[in-house]
């Protein structure tokens, strides 16, 4: 796919693998100026700003920044001046029953995949008023709308980011600021590693298209979304291969 945008700045949240790695790749094959974030693996990060800047031409700042407190990303905002296009990746999974789960741990993964949309989104907005123009793309999951076992906090922060995203569009459709998300599948990132063998052929034997995804068909689809017809919002669009459709 080819979109060339020139003069465009894209902040992608958990870039240092998996989806959000697939997408900077992605936007800046088709020239967009990057910041990417992650929360631990900085060095990883930092290589592959360097690596997309040489290839690709474009400016790219690696920042270490929790998207979950309001204090580092109200830090990475204070040096933003433009932002067109904000995708929302940074995200965890639990497994486990909830009895056994800790306060700590549910407020963690709900602080990760939820209250970063909330502060990356209050911070973006007036940025993207300025221009009268933006898109907010956030990365969700099939469980957000199916709910699954073992994995209660993930489900509840997913299905929470959908409520928001359908919500915030009609907040900034008048302003001509479109919000989606995209709902994956089984995607074959390091979150899903820690499966077992026999759970990743129990899933696939699930899947119509009997495979997981990959990153870069999500980061495909994030990419088409940033170029969208400006009637397309508040819309939460799945990728999983014909399994929940």
């Amino acid at each position: 796919m080819s979109m060339v945008q020139k003069g465009k700045t894209a902040l992608i949240t958990g870039a240092s693998r998996g989806i959000g790695r697939a997408a900077a790749a992605l936007f800046a094959e088709n020239g967009f100026d990057l910041i990417l974030t992650c929360r631990h693996s900085v060095g990883e990060l930092e290589e592959l700003a360097h690596g997309l800047q040489s290839v690709c031409g474009i400016s790219c700042r690696a920042v270490r920044a929790d998207m979950g407190r309001e204090q580092d990303v109200a830090e990475l905002f204070s040096g933003i001046r433009q932002i067109d296009v904000l995708v929302n990746n940074a995200g965890m999974a639990h497994f486990g029953l909830l009895s056994d789960m800790t306060a700590a741990q549910w407020h963690e993964i709900l602080a990760v995949n939820l209250d970063s949309c909330f502060y990356t989104c209050r911070a973006a907005i007036p940025l993207m008023l300025r221009r009268h123009q933006g898109r907010i793309i956030n990365i969700s999951s099939v469980w957000g709308t199916q709910g699954a076992s073992m994995e209660v906090a993930y489900s509840a922060s997913k299905g929470g980011m959908n409520a928001f995203t359908k919500a915030l569009a009609k907040e900034l459709a008048p302003s001509n600021i479109q919000v989606n998300a995209i709902a994956c599948g089984i995607i074959d990132t390091a979150m899903n590693s820690t499966l077992s063998p026999e759970d990743l052929d129990a899933l696939r034997e699930e899947i119509p298209a009997d495979r997981l995804g990959r990153p870069e068909e999500v980061a495909q689809l994030a990419l088409s979304l940033a170029a969208a017809p400006a009637y397309l919002t508040g819309q939460v669009i799945t990728i999983d291969g014909g399994w929940y459709t």
